[in-house]
C-alpha cells in the first residue's frame, strides 16, 4: 500500500481503505481461481495496482468521464481507476468469466457504484466511452480498429477522447503500424521504481 501513498498522498481515507482491501482480496480470491500470476501476487500493488494508475498520471477526468476497460481480467486497470475516479464510470470487459466473477465480487466487496461488468468480446458491446482503457491486451493497431464505434465523438476532456494502453517491451513496429495520432510516454516519468523502465503509457487520439 505504502507504493500507492508514495505517488498519491492525496487520497481520501476511503480511497485508502478501498486500496487497503485489495491488498486482502486479490490474494484470497487468487487462491480460488488465477487471475495474477501466483508468483506475482506478492507484488500486487507494484506490478498491478500502481502500474494502473499510471494512467491517472497521465489524465485528470472530469466527472462523469466514462470509460470502457478492455480486457480487463481480474480487474485492471478499471478497478483501481475507478477507485481513484469516484464520479467517473467504468464498463469492464473481459472474455473470460472466471476472471470477470473475481473482478464483479471484488468491486462489490470494497463498494464500488461506478463500474459494470461484461462477459464477452468488444464486438458485443453496444456502449460509447470517451475512453478506452487496456493493459497488454493485443497488438496496438488491432486494438486501435477493434475499438473506432466505442469512442464516442464529443469530447469533454482536455486531452481528446481516444484509446489509452499500459504496454511493455519494444513497441516500435506496432507504434509505425497505427495511422492515428500516438503518443508513447515512458511509465518512468511517472513512477521511479526500477519495474517502470520497460513500461509505457500509449495514447492514440480519435
Amino acid at each position: 500500500m505504502e507504493e500507492i501513498l508514495k505517488y498519491f498522498p492525496s487520497l481520501t481515507q476511503r480511497q485508502i481503505d478501498q486500496f487497503t482491501a485489495l491488498g486482502r482480496l486479490y490474494p484470497e480470491w487468487n487462491e480460488k481461481i488465477n487471475v495474477i500470476s501466483r508468483k506475482d501476487i506478492d507484488n500486487l500493488y507494484l506490478h498491478h495496482i500502481l502500474h494502473s494508475l499510471a494512467i491517472a498520471k497521465f489524465i485528470s477526468p472530469v466527472d462523469g468521464t466514462q470509460f470502457i476497460d478492455l480486457g480487463t481480467g481480474g480487474g485492471f486497470p478499471g478497478i483501481p481507476l475507478a477507485i481513484m475516479w469516484p464520479d467517473c464510470g467504468f464498463h469492464l470487459i473481459d472474455r473470460i468469466g472466471k476472471k470477470i466473477k473475481v473482478a464483479t465480487a471484488i468491486a462489490n466487496e470494497i463498494g464500488l457504484t461506478n463500474v459494470t461488468f461484461q462477459h464477452g468480446d468488444m464486438g458485443e458491446c453496444k456502449l460509447k466511452a470517451d475512453y478506452v482503457v487496456s493493459r497488454a491486451v493485443m497488438q496496438l493497431d488491432e486494438l486501435v480498429k477493434m475499438i473506432g464505434r466505442n469512442i464516442s465523438g464529443k469530447n469533454q476532456n482536455r486531452i481528446p477522447n481516444g484509446l489509452i494502453c499500459l504496454k511493455g517491451g519494444e513497441l516500435g513496429s506496432e507504434l509505425g503500424r497505427v495511422t492515428r495520432p500516438v503518443l508513447d510516454v515512458p511509465i518512468s516519468d511517472y513512477f521511479s521504481d526500477e519495474y517502470f523502465k520497460t513500461k509505457d503509457l500509449i495514447y492514440v487520439e480519435f
